[in-house]
């Protein structure tokens, strides 16, 4: 039985000819990593390779680590198998990962999404063999809007609450969601405080990008000093002790999730701005159509439905197991070890 370039097993995606893993969920010798959430870049391998802007945001995470860091396109070969990054759009530093091998080629997206953030290097497709692909949000009702109306939306619900005399509390993950957040919130408006997971997080990625002026909550700061103001915090901090100095105040979460009313009363959450750093349904279609790909790899998200609907269309595509989350994770159980 041939053996394919690359193969799921109990670590992770494994490249036997170069004895590599690709963003394995179990420690291993060498490690490709695409990004730095912590479902993709996880602590205890021997040595990491990543692109050279997630270098920081993987040594903010993961401490004192054995990583070395490749530009977009730049090839470079292990046991004569070639590999490289490119674009994928999600976040600062997220990659995909071209691996070629006798003119066979893998795409490995890691996570990804086509429009172009301000943030994140857009998403570029990679013409290949195989794709592995998420499908998080693989349903055909998830149908992102333009960020430039969300983003007016968000700011409008901020001034609104100012008027109102209340604090703007809006929820997004601390790496990736909540520098998208803050590149396109409206200073002029008041004032932007951050959690401290975030403005950690933050302080990291500024020297890639500018982003407004924050103020770290800390617990000197005063309730009155929130008034009018927007708060960027972490989902997992709402209904905690921390915001309850903020009284009154509004809450918000930012997410793809929200297209669905009934997770934002789970959440309990007032309002909800569709907003995710993944594909939507058809942005996980045309990417795959650009590859060029014959077969297409499921991981993580509604993996059985999607596959299903490609095998239709004339893919060969199959469904694998991972330790992947997506934005799933990040919506029931986000957890940041970083303290205020």
């Amino acid at each position: 039985m041939e053996i394919p370039l690359l193969a799921f097993n109990e670590k992770g995606i494994y490249c036997a000819e170069a004895d590599v893993y690709l963003d394995p969920w179990k420690p291993v010798d060498k490690a490709i990593i695409s990004h730095g959430h912590a479902d993709h870049s996880r602590w205890g391998h021997k040595n990491y390779i990543t692109h050279h802007s997630n270098v920081p945001i993987i040594k903010h995470r993961l401490g004192d680590i054995s990583v070395t860091g490749k530009a977009w396109n730049e090839t470079f070969t292990i046991n004569g198998v070639k590999f490289s990054l490119h674009p994928a759009g999600h976040i600062i530093g997220s990659s995909q990962i071209r691996v070629e091998f006798k003119g066979e080629v893998w795409v490995f997206t890691g996570d990804y999404k086509t429009e172009d953030d301000g943030v994140a290097v857009p998403y570029e497709p990679v013409k290949c063999h195989t794709f592995i692909t998420e499908c998080t949000f693989g349903l055909p009702a998830f149908k992102w809007i333009p960020q430039a109306q969300v983003f007016h939306d968000i700011n409008s619900w901020w001034a609104q609450n100012k008027n109102d005399g209340r604090t703007s509390i809006l929820f997004g993950y601390s790496l990736g969601k909540a520098q998208r957040l803050l590149k396109h919130l409206d200073p002029s408006i008041g004032n932007i405080y951050t959690h401290g997971a975030i403005e950690n997080m933050t302080d990291v990625l500024r020297a890639q990008m500018d982003f407004p002026e924050t103020i770290r909550v800390t617990r000197e700061t005063k309730k009155e000093d929130f008034k009018g103001s927007i708060v960027l915090a972490p989902g997992s901090v709402h209904g905690s002790t921390w915001i309850r100095k903020m009284v009154p105040y509004v809450t918000a979460s930012a997410s793809g999730w929200m297209t669905f009313r009934g997770a934002r009363r789970r959440r309990a959450i007032d309002k909800g701005f569709v907003l995710s750093d993944h594909c939507d349904w058809q942005g996980l279609l045309t990417s795959i159509k650009e590859t060029g790909c014959e077969k297409v790899i499921c991981t993580h998200g509604y993996t059985d439905i999607f596959s299903k609907f490609l095998r239709e269309q004339g893919y060969d595509a199959r469904t694998e197991e991972t330790q992947y989350e997506g934005e799933m994770g990040q919506l029931e159980s986000e957890k940041e070890k970083d303290s205020e």
